[in-house]
């Protein structure tokens, strides 16, 4: 078989309705597609068995997580060539193994086209899913038990692969670039300082950090504005290390870092409550009772800064899916909400919505940042996890990278006070505040 790319092409371009705007690369050594566009390299049989067998985004995404798939080129053009071919589809729902697709198909061009891809992708079951993958699972989602497996999934997998990709802040949320110029660590710095000054913190407050990673927020709080931090997270990885980190600053009597569930936090009231990157994890089942919590916790008066990806609102919310790749590969039970569900179920809880900031093109560019780290360090990034583990950072950063950028997703820092009776907010009047560094 030498011409595997030309059927393929021909495959591809026959389910999809459209040209290909890829050009591929087959097992075989064949090649065939437009010439100057990016290359797609099918390594094994294998890829086409897994798309077969699961088509569709996942189908794709085992492939690219098992190395049974490469580009060869720009990942962000691919991606960009990709989108409105296969992200922005709808998906097949069920699946149907393939004979019984073939059987199901009345068109006698689609069976031929069915037959052929069969052919081609050789005998043999469906492939094991690619260790990485998160395993399906049933039951209620968002129990402390739940979200403890699926934050040690995404986590716990080694405090130094973070440092890699990460870079020196540890700081894994949207920085905020103040200069066009600026290096990473100065965005991220940026943003906890905005964070801070949002908050108005003051020296002797309590804050509160719920999903505190690796301690990065707590830090600059204690250090620059004086309070005494506590942080909490159900990764015992980054407690570890935000413990270290803390010690080393000298600040063990000033900041606490607890492995503890947010809903187990009872030691209030807080001066000031910051939920960064975390809330994405709450679910939406779950999310007017982590308003409720947060809102019991402060004094009145206190300030909660929310910091959250959300999504695009649909015509109809009961359509919304998780999607498949994020959920077995990234982020288990993750949900994303669009943000005015957010501000109505915090207004709901009792807060003052008092400020919302959407920080969308800033995450773009941190997660390009981000993917230029994995890439400068990729021979100790697949050393220090797995090549398959290394492979769903490149992917789901590159991806979510064009998301942010094409407005598919946003991200939302929301000032809420918890106001007191009198109607006192203790507000400034304008955003000046906030514009000055501490």
């Amino acid at each position: 078989m030498a011409d595997a790319a030309v059927r393929l092409l021909a495959l591809a371009e026959g389910a999809l309705g459209a040209p290909l705007p890829l050009r591929i690369r087959a097992w075989d050594g064949s090649e065939a597609g437009p010439p100057d566009a990016p290359l797609l390299v099918l390594r094994h049989r294998r890829a086409l068995r897994r798309l077969l067998w699961k088509p569709g985004e996942l189908g794709l995404a085992r492939a690219w997580v098992a190395g049974d798939i490469e580009v060869e080129g720009d990942l962000y053009e691919t991606l960009e060539r990709l989108s409105g071919l296969i992200w922005e589809r709808d998906e097949p729902q069920g699946g149907l193994r393939p004979l019984d697709a073939v059987r199901s198909l009345r068109d006698p061009a689609l069976r031929r086209m069915a037959r052929e891809a069969l052919l081609l992708a050789g005998p043999g079951l469906p492939p094991a899913p690619p260790a990485e993958e998160a395993p399906r699972r049933g039951g209620v989602r968002h129990t402390l038990s739940r979200d403890r497996e699926a934050i040690h999934h995404h986590y716990d997998v080694g405090n130094t692969f973070y440092e890699r990709v990460l870079g020196p802040s540890m700081v894994y949320s949207c920085a905020y670039w103040q200069q066009p110029g600026g290096t990473l660590e100065e965005a991220q710095e940026a943003k906890l300082d905005l964070i801070c000054r949002k908050l108005s913190l003051t020296e002797g407050q309590r804050l509160l950090d719920v999903g505190c990673g690796w301690g990065s927020m707590v830090l600059h709080a204690a250090q620059r504005y004086g309070v005494r931090a506590v942080g909490v997270t159900l990764s015992t990885e980054q407690a570890a290390y935000a413990r270290k980190r803390v010690a080393d600053a000298g600040l063990t009597d000033r900041v606490e870092i607890r492995v503890q569930d947010y809903r187990a936090v009872d030691d209030g009231p807080y001066d000031a409550i910051s939920s960064i990157g975390m809330a994405e994890h709450v679910g939406s089942a779950q999310y007017r009772a982590y308003a409720s919590a947060l809102y019991g916790l402060l004094r009145p008066g206190g300030r909660l800064l929310n910091h959250q990806i959300a999504r695009r609102p649909l015509e109809r919310e009961d359509a919304y899916r998780v999607d498949e790749f994020i959920d077995r590969y990234v982020f288990p039970d993750g949900e994303l909400s669009p943000l005015g569900s957010t501000v109505e179920l915090l207004e709901e809880a009792g807060f003052e919505v008092r400020d919302v900031e959407a920080l969308r093109e800033h995450y773009g560019r941190t997660l390009r940042a981000w993917v230029a780290n994995l890439e400068t360090h990729w021979p100790e990034a697949v050393r220090l996890t797995s090549p398959g583990r290394a492979r769903v950072w490149r992917l789901y950063m590159a991806a979510s990278a064009l998301a942010f950028e094409h407005n598919r997703i946003g991200v939302n820092q929301v000032v809420a006070v918890k106001t007191t009776t009198s109607g006192d907010a203790s507000f400034p009047r304008t955003r000046h505040a906030w514009l000055e560094p501490h």
